[in-house]
């Protein structure tokens, strides 16, 4: 699922098969079912090589985005059994997880041998009739001195938890972002960061420095750098106060670009935090279903 180079510590709740009473009941509570089954999946493939998960909880028809494994449930179970005879002690640590409509995604550290700071992954699932159909993700190896200060995962901004805020903001978040990220991104207009960024703005991005001006900057600089910049947004996921987008971003005309995710935190009417993961598009795929 995360890619084949890479495999949290989140606590998994219980989860019912899908057909089963249970389930029936859950789906009325459908974010709720689809984060616990995703985080019983991820972890119980890649940290246990369990196969049951699997068989309980994705479709046999499995579409599959990343481009180092091929489509298909089988396939997902003998890559989760390889890996965990490579790697047993491999974490799938899990640090935010948030459902729209039939899409989950999850923000996680993959790390496949204890010690190492591994790789920031975002996963995104799209389920149908209970289970899950299709996946996307990126995944991006963690730096060991990131130039903002913060980590890849933690939530600085108050309050610091990685858990969604309260459901009636989704909606004017999403829409904020979705804004802002037009602007700021797509159309690319620097003026963006004052309009729809907090001050208090806190970068996990290694690469930029923290803060506004640290944006200005660095996206600046890049703007000048690729002028001819296409941006072009897949999806768009968001629950509470975090809104994330999955983009194409293609420097130059010609080039494959990279497969990104953008995921931003809301408060109070503006954008106060940003995590993101980045991954080069490949020349070759072992699916024919590509990144987006």
């Amino acid at each position: 699922m995360a890619s084949i180079a890479v495999l949290g510590a989140a606590a998994v709740p219980a989860v019912a098969a899908p057909g089963t009473a249970s389930v029936a009941r859950a789906d009325h509570a459908r974010p709720g079912y689809q984060k616990a089954v995703v985080e019983r999946v991820l972890k119980g493939v890649f940290e246990r090589g369990d196969t049951e998960v699997v068989d309980r909880f994705v479709r046999p028809d499995y579409i599959q985005h990343n481009p180092s494994v091929p489509d298909g449930a089988e396939t997902l179970k003998n890559l989760g059994v390889a890996l965990h005879q490579q790697f047993p002690d491999a974490k799938y640590d899990i640090k935010r997880v948030i459902s729209e409509g039939d899409l989950v995604l999850v923000h996680s550290n993959v790390v496949l041998t204890p010690g190492s700071r591994g790789t920031a992954v975002f996963d995104i699932f799209r389920f149908q009739g209970g289970k899950i159909a299709e996946h996307w993700d990126v995944g991006q190896d963690v730096p060991e001195k990131p130039a903002d200060g913060n980590d890849m995962f933690s939530t600085v901004s108050w309050p610091r938890t990685n858990q969604p805020g309260p459901g009636f903001l989704t909606a004017s978040n999403k829409k904020l972002v979705t804004t802002a990220f037009d602007q700021l991104l797509v159309k690319k207009d620097l003026s963006a960061l004052d309009r729809y960024w907090s001050s208090e703005y806190e970068q996990h991005n290694p690469n930029i420095p923290n803060g506004v001006d640290g944006a200005k900057a660095g996206l600046g600089g890049y703007f000048k750098q690729f002028p001819q910049l296409k941006v072009t947004p897949k999806r768009v996921i968001a629950e509470g106060d975090l809104v994330a987008v999955h983009s194409h971003y293609v420097n130059a005309p010609g080039e494959r670009g990279q497969a990104i995710v953008d995921l931003f935190r809301v408060r109070g009417g503006k954008i106060v935090e940003h995590w993101d993961v980045i991954q080069d598009v490949p020349a070759t795929s072992a699916n024919d279903n590509g990144m987006f």
